[in-house]
């Protein structure tokens, strides 16, 4: 019976259907699971097949807006918080095959793993069912966000830059300043330093994550001032 398929759930939330499930299995398999094929070379191929996916739908959908704009648009459709986000909405983390370990500890949660999976996943659908199949896959995830306003993609690294930039102050420093858990899915904590104010700390399953992390509390203290 259908429902007997391997990665069925998952497949009805996406929309799609594999031809081989091994594609499905690789990409959902996380690299802390040992003596697998992980989902690392998928992730690759997703990334760029999201990319130019993306590209084509906002070239097409906003003819009159310039290149700044789209760019603007595009980086933000393509980044890690709403790869993660597009995941948690048909519940990849339920599907992500992890270590013993890492799943104890919460990888099927965390925000990198989980925006990797699915970069992976785009990429399992287009070996299986080629660039027709996941450009359809991904217009149906991505539908409404690529219909936002312009302003509500800004991410806040860009934003919290521009606030500074308005007021003649220095740019936003960001520094490492710890590291911890292990190596294969390292917590980093970075420091944000913008003039004037008290420095704000966060962690992130990256740097770019911790970093974008930051920026967004240092930009909620930054428009609190009167």
């Amino acid at each position: 019976m259908e429902e007997h398929r391997p990665f069925y759930e998952l497949e009805q939330r996406i929309g799609y259907r594999f031809r081989d499930a091994s594609y499905a299995q690789q990409a959902l398999t996380h690299s802390s699971k040992s003596g697998s094929a992980n989902n690392e070379r998928l992730e690759f191929l997703g990334d760029r097949v999201l990319n130019l996916v993306i590209a084509h739908a906002l070239f097409t959908q906003y003819p009159n807006e310039n290149e700044g704009s789209l760019a603007k648009r595009h980086a933000s459709l393509v980044q890690g918080r709403l790869l993660a986000a597009v995941g948690r909405e048909v519940n990849l983390g339920d599907h992500i095959i992890l270590s013993e370990g890492e799943r104890h500890a919460g990888g099927a949660k965390n925000e990198n793993i989980v925006a990797d999976a699915m970069e992976a996943m785009l990429g399992a659908v287009f070996l299986d069912g080629g660039l027709e199949s996941a450009q359809g896959l991904i217009l149906r995830l991505w539908d409404a966000h690529i219909l936002k306003p312009a302003e509500s993609h800004q991410d806040s690294k860009t934003e919290l830059q521009e606030w500074v930039q308005a007021r003649a102050l220095p740019l936003p420093e960001y520094e490492i300043v710890g590291r911890s858990g292990p190596d294969h899915a390292p917590i980093f904590a970075v420091e944000i330093r913008v003039r004037g104010f008290d420095p704000i700390v966060c962690e992130g399953a990256s740097r770019r994550v911790a970093e974008k992390a930051a920026a967004e509390k240092m930009l909620q203290l930054v428009k609190e001032k009167k």
